[in-house]
């Protein structure tokens, strides 16, 4: 066999926040948003729903379904995203209670999106 050359490559761990590791403002909000999303696009696939059906359940136009589902979220708020969800029939909770303990440099809270 030929010796083959390693090339090393350096590796970045990255902070659990792929919006902040990429710098946009408000990457929390970034977050919970793909997730929220996410969770819409899990339902849709598990009811085998078409864009135009689910559109018609929640009460937007077809295209702004195809960019929701293709990860296209400018246009779309968490709050609108949690009306969508809720107009699928699911229950959205929001839950507030004290940030655990993080380092001092650490001072704000996170925002995230869990399946129950």
């Amino acid at each position: 066999m030929d010796a083959k050359r390693k090339t090393h490559i350096p590796v970045t761990a990255g902070s659990g926040n792929v919006f902040a590791d990429l710098g946009f403002a408000e990457p929390e909000e970034e977050l919970t948003k793909a997730q929220l999303a996410g969770h819409i696009r899990r339902i849709l696939k598990h009811r085998r729903l078409t864009q135009v059906r689910a559109a018609a359940l929640m009460g937007i136009d077809q295209p702004k379904v195809s960019a929701l589902l293709n990860g296209r979220l400018a246009n779309f708020s968490s709050g609108r995203l949690m009306r969508l969800l809720t107009a699928l029939g699911q229950d959205v909770d929001i839950v507030v209670r004290p940030a655990r303990r993080q380092p001092k440099s650490v001072a704000r809270g996170r925002i995230q999106a869990l399946a129950g």
